[in-house]
């Protein structure tokens, strides 16, 4: 009889039974088969073993991929969806019933908007908020920004002129905000506009209000201009925009064109940022020829219970601050009739000033003490450096014409 051949452990094993075959099964093959079985079983059970912890391996691989896939998307829809949320739906559906704004635009902008954890982060930790006026003033009035703002000065020496005749708003001043603002258009900001004042309006209830307001001119804006890509723009953590950063509300209502191609562009061109922050500043109430502040004459003679200002509007009489002892150590013109008290903590102890209408018009700029006295001290250094400049390049002219 033919043998069948197959693979085995054992001689013995597995083999077909054949009366010829040396191997065939007999009292002895019983034995050494009893014997071989326990062996053979254990083999065949480790094995499937095995097998089953390998299947269980890529089973686990599986199911793991899916479950965090499916948590990414879930983060995706949570923080970058936010055309697909009730209260963004609600916002779009106001705009085009108040505002006529078509749904179909303004999804489509909203569409892009990513939430912005860094300008949630931000809203919380402005400079005003934690630092004294001996270490706040130290980031503005050094000597790089004051030259970088003499330079700027010299290049839109033109635009600054026309300017201070138009809006009556001094070159200094104009200047010093732009250096307070942006360095001079250097810091203009690297956030989207649209991720900020989208999260700040739907994901920061305690000014939310406000940023929706504003994401409302933002979308205005956008249309308006047929910006194809606002996502692009950049600006601040908080959404002010361009060279002297301003809100969309600001720039739709106060910023103009000083070069005359018939835009405003606040991101590229000074000229127009000049201007604009000329008219601004104009608008809030910046009065020609009066002063800013003045510092107390008797800085040591201040009562110890002085009169603290309830605002940064101009609400003391002169008389009445006088009475305690916040006298000017300047002659005032006629018309300043009212002050506020301001307290700064400078490095050898508190200084005194009085503020006027004009400094109010700073602080409606920007709701601040230490920013409004920044940019007064500022303009102040600027102007000097500038018309020391100005001399030095007029003293080195030579004189022609004579003999």
């Amino acid at each position: 009889m033919a043998r069948l051949k197959t693979f085995y452990f054992d001689d013995a094993s597995f083999m077909p039974q054949s009366d010829n075959y040396p191997g065939s099964i007999g009292d002895s093959g019983v034995k050494r088969i009893s014997v071989i079985y326990p062996f053979l079983l254990l083999i065949i059970v480790s094995f499937i073993s095995v097998a089953f912890s390998v299947e269980s391996v890529f089973a686990s691989h599986i199911m793991v991929r899916p479950d965090k896939k499916n948590t990414q998307v879930k983060h995706s829809d949570k923080y970058l969806g936010y055309i697909n949320r009730s209260d963004v739906k609600l916002f779009i559906r106001d705009l085009e019933a108040k505002e006529q704004l078509p749904r179909r635009d303004t999804e489509r902008v909203i569409g892009l908007a990513k939430r912005s954890d860094k300008a949630l982060e931000l809203m919380g930790r402005k400079v005003e908020n934690q630092l004294a006026w001996k270490d706040y003033h130290k980031i503005f009035l050094t000597t790089e920004r004051i030259n970088q703002g003499i330079v700027f000065w010299e290049k839109n020496a033109r635009a600054l002129a026309q300017a201070e005749i138009e809006y009556g708003v001094p070159a200094s001043i104009i200047v010093a905000v732009l250096g307070v603002e942006t360095a001079y258009g250097r810091q203009t900001g690297g956030f989207s506009v649209l991720d900020a004042l989208t999260t700040l309006s739907f994901d920061y209830p305690p000014r939310n209000k406000f940023f929706k307001n504003e994401l409302k001119e933002f979308l205005k804006l956008v249309l308006e201009q047929k910006i194809k890509h606002p996502e692009n723009i950049r600006g601040s953590y908080a959404g002010a925009m361009g060279i002297p950063r301003f809100m969309p509300s600001i720039y739709r209502t106060y910023a103009v064109d000083f070069t005359g191609d018939g835009r405003s562009n606040i991101w590229d061109y000074s000229e127009d940022a000049v201007g604009s922050v000329a008219n601004y500043l104009c608008k809030l109430g910046w009065q020609k020829g009066m002063p800013v502040v003045s510092k107390v004459r008797d800085q040591t003679r201040i009562a110890n219970e002085f009169p603290q200002a309830s605002s940064l509007r101009p609400d003391k009489t002169l008389a009445e601050l006088g009475k305690m002892g916040w006298y000017p150590d300047m002659a005032l013109p006629p018309e300043v009739k009212k002050a506020t008290t301001i307290t700064l903590e400078a490095e050898q102890g508190p200084e005194y000033w009085l503020g006027f209408t004009n400094y109010y018009a700073i602080t409606r700029y920007h709701p601040s003490q230490m920013y409004a006295m920044a940019v007064v001290q500022l303009a102040k250094e600027v102007k000097s450096g500038y018309n020391h400049a100005a001399t030095q390049v007029k003293e080195q002219v030579p004189e022609t014409g004579k003999t």
